[in-house]
């Protein structure tokens, strides 16, 4: 994949620089923007400069699904917490939900994904004028919708109200960049768009070095995925639950009771999904590419889930589970929600770490007197087991959408839909019994299946920077969110209705006279 994975695009002053331009020491010139985006090279180039921001990582920088989802998101939610390593101030409000609008993660997420979004605009707005081969060009102009699609779907979830900008800006007077909200009906419009037209483009599949470039099956699996969250709080278009399906069903294959054509299926093993070796599976429908030590490409959620001191291993443990109270237990986590026989607990955990220096294992105890013998359970998904000489970083992948959240968006909107029907009992069953647990107990009511369907989805894609997501959008069964209720259940007091969207970051509100602060947030 060195189109995509491996070569680092950079922002230059006016225009984008390949990998090989931006290492040089002393650059012989530095084009101007009027220079560039003559060739398809560099359509390929600006092109690759939207995903960058998928992944880039390093000392310096984070990007969404590279650490900043987990240090700016995931942490104010009820399965994760920021361990001894994390000490950034920020990162540890957040976590307690006791975050401002100056909070500098929040600042990041908005920055990088909207510096991610003019990226987009900058394919849409300059390549449709370049000389090169049509059905490359229209190939790569859907792929800039559907990044920004993506981008901004982010963007509504969290801060709800959010500027809607789909052209290049490039004003003189800085009056030109302040912009108003759009309603998220709006945003989410164009999302809809976006990946409409960019599902009638893009092909199926990709042959290397292009693998893991966003293909049709992707544009509507996220589709499927925006009406369930337009079905879901706070819109709750509830029409839209059906869209979710019929959408879902285009992409699931004919053994799940689908059209699609795509060759998507779930793995036998649940680690292969995350297992480096394994990557880009028939599994994964879209997913942030990853490879270990090179050119700050690598997964830095590796170091902050191991556990630090271990000779041989790079590990900081910054990141690590929620503990909470639950009757007698004082020390219960989302690892003691699974099941004993569910194979998804040991591949999501680890409960000891292997010195490769001297070969002793080293684990944390828990002085529990519910649990006799309690230990740590550490995050297990960003490891790569293959390369334990470089921890520093990982080659694992982050799933943006698989298969197997698609099975669970097809449940849980069926059930909405139409109750929980024939339909809706096969596609959670086959991600249960993949799990090794049997099938979910007949006659349920739609509550009850929807209680089943947000548990498993919960373990499902544990630490795979959904959880907040869900718990902004899902629902009791009065109809009512049960988002507050959900983080007080795990000691996370202060958590209030305002904190279901991000406020706006306080720095964009001065340079903008036009934006307004989300409500509890003034």
């Amino acid at each position: 994949m060195k189109s995509l994975k491996y070569i680092l695009v950079a922002s230059l002053a006016l225009g984008l620089g390949s990998c090989e331009q931006f290492l040089k020491e002393e650059p012989e010139a530095f084009l101007s923007e009027d220079q560039y985006y003559k060739t398809q090279t560099d359509a390929i180039n600006a092109v690759n400069a939207v995903y960058f921001f998928l992944n880039s990582g390093g000392s310096t920088i984070q990007t969404p699904y590279n650490t900043l989802f987990n240090t700016g998101m995931n942490m104010a939610g009820d399965d994760e917490d920021p361990g001894p390593g994390a000490t950034n101030p920020d990162v540890r409000s957040l976590s307690v939900l006791a975050h401002s609008s100056t909070n500098l993660r929040i600042y990041e997420l908005w920055q990088q994904h909207y510096a991610a979004v003019k990226k987009a605009n900058v394919v849409l707005e300059k390549v449709p004028g370049i000389e090169f081969e049509d059905a490359l060009k229209q190939r790569l102009l859907a792929e800039a919708k559907f990044l920004r699609a993506l981008y901004y779907f982010n963007l509504v979830r969290l801060y709800g109200d959010v500027p809607l900008i789909t052209q290049y800006q490039k004003f003189v007077d800085p009056a030109g960049y302040e912009i108003a909200k759009s309603p998220s009906t709006e945003v989410y419009a164009q999302i809809e768009k976006d990946l409409t037209e960019a599902a009638a483009v893009l092909p199926a599949s990709y042959a290397s070095p292009n693998v893991g470039r966003a293909t049709s099956g992707a544009a509507k699996a996220l589709l499927a995925k925006v009406y369930l969250t337009k079905a879901s709080l706070p819109l709750n278009i509830a029409a839209h639950y059906q869209d979710a399906v019929t959408k879902a069903e285009e992409v699931l294959s004919s053994v799940d009771g689908g059209t699609g054509t795509y060759g998507y299926d779930l793995v036998t093993n649940y680690s292969e999904v995350f297992l480096p070796a394994f990557k880009n599976n028939k599994e994964h429908i879209f997913s942030a590419q990853f490879k270990s030590n090179s050119l700050n490409q690598g997964n830095n959620e590796s170091p902050r889930c191991i556990l630090s001191g271990i000779p041989g291993l790079n590990g900081n443990y910054a990141h690590m589970v929620r503990f909470y109270t639950n009757g007698q237990d004082k020390s219960f986590s989302i690892y003691k929600l699974y099941k004993p026989e569910d194979k998804r607990r040991e591949a999501t955990f680890v409960r000891s770490f292997t010195s490769p220096t001297n070969g002793r294992k080293y684990g944390l105890p828990i002085a529990n007197t519910a649990v006799p013998g309690d230990s740590t359970p550490f995050w297990n998904k960003c490891w790569d087991p293959a390369s334990t000489a470089v921890t520093n970083q990982s080659a694992a992948n982050v799933p943006i959408i698989r298969y197997a959240e698609l099975l669970l968006i097809h449940a849980e909107a069926e059930n909405e839909a139409n109750g929980p029907t024939a339909k809706a009992y096969k596609s959670l069953n086959r991600v249960r019994n993949r799990a090794g647990l049997p099938n979910l107990t007949t006659g349920l009511t739609k509550d009850q299946f929807r209680d089943s369907v947000y548990l498993d989805r919960r373990l499902e894609v544990a630490f795979e920077y959904q959880r907040w997501f869900d718990l902004i959008r899902q629902k009791d069964a009065t109809g009512k969110s049960s988002f507050v209720a959900n983080l007080h259940k795990v000691g996370k007091t202060n958590a209030a209705e305002k904190h279901r969207l991000y406020p706006l970051p306080q720095s964009e509100i001065d340079n903008n006279k036009l934006l307004v602060q989300n409500p509890g947030w003034e």
